[in-house]
């Protein structure tokens, strides 16, 4: 699927022109991906790259166009059971015209970030910046989630959440190889910002992404070691919980067991005393009753 956009007034906004500078290519047909092999001169690898989820984030120098492979977080889905995972990013920057390719639908150009666009090298860079973005996003998520999750921890005698945390935990992974994987790209970039053709204030810009991005890493990286370091406490809360509901259900055990007792000793086919007294049933219910009673207090004071 092909979305066409161009700069108007210093913003992106759609457009239906058939030379527009800016074109997103949403999991391309194969028409159109021949479009971008023989006319754009895209190499095929660098194309299958931008839609695998696994492929290193890289930045490539083609005669007529840069290639950027960079990572960003995917969309998530209630059904995902707290997986969060990346996807790669295509992006393809030509003298005059500007190349997205994403394997699924995302809004690329919302936000406060892209009102003011003067340039195709500076929408690259502020697509750059909007994975960085995004990605704080998703930890702000993923502690909200981790913070709901160890409140029901504390009362839960299953594994379920146990499992959705260490789900979370696999995901941080994800994250901190992906955003350390695009710190390098942007490092590179800073390298090679003379022979791309950035402007001061765009090299700038670039500086201000870098810093951004070791701050994402930074944060990501201590709520990956919060969430580990406290794994094996939350899952002896969970093995706590199950001690204490496996104790009081023996200690109501005990106490059906022992009026059980006395009433079935008074039950058997044989002599047995009180059998000649007319309140016989009243103190054998007495007796049960105290010694349920006894077994309760007893539990009490010894803070069983």
């Amino acid at each position: 699927m092909l979305r066409k956009y161009k700069l108007s007034d210093n913003r992106v906004v759609m457009s239906n022109d058939s030379d527009c500078p800016i074109q997103v290519y949403i999991n391309p047909e194969v028409e159109e991906r021949r479009y971008l092999i023989d006319e754009l001169k895209i190499d095929e690898h660098t194309l299958s790259s931008a839609l695998d989820p696994d492929e290193i984030s890289r930045i490539e120098f083609e005669p007529d166009h840069v290639a950027l492979i960079f990572k960003m977080p995917k969309s998530y889905s209630g059904n995902e059971e707290f997986a969060f995972r990346v996807v790669s990013t295509g992006v393809f920057l030509f003298k005059e015209k500007l190349i997205v390719i994403l394997s699924e639908d995302v809004s690329l150009f919302e936000g406060k970030q892209f009102n003011r666009i003067y340039s195709l090298k500076g929408l690259f860079l502020k697509l750059i910046n909007r994975s960085a973005y995004h990605f704080m996003e998703h930890l702000k998520v993923i502690n909200l989630v981790t913070d709901e999750l160890e409140q029901k921890i504390n009362i839960s005698m299953e594994n379920r959440y146990l499992i959705n945390l260490f789900t979370l935990e696999k995901s941080l992974v994800y994250y901190l190889n992906a955003i350390h994987a695009n710190t390098v790209v942007i490092e590179k970039l800073k390298n090679y910002a003379v022979k791309i053709g950035f402007l001061t204030e765009e090299t700038e810009f670039l500086d201000d992404i870098l810093i951004e991005n070791n701050q994402c890493y930074r944060q990501a990286e201590i709520y990956s070691n919060i969430l580990a370091s406290l794994m094996d406490a939350r899952a002896s809360i969970v093995n706590n919980n199950l001690n204490i509901l496996i104790k009081f259900l023996n200690i109501i055990t005990i106490c059906i067991m022992i009026p059980t007792f006395v009433v079935s000793a008074f039950s058997m086919n044989v002599g047995i005393p009180l059998q000649e007294n007319p309140f016989a049933f009243w103190i054998i219910m007495a007796m049960a009753f105290f010694s349920a009673l006894g077994v309760m207090i007893l539990w009490r004071y010894n803070k069983w």
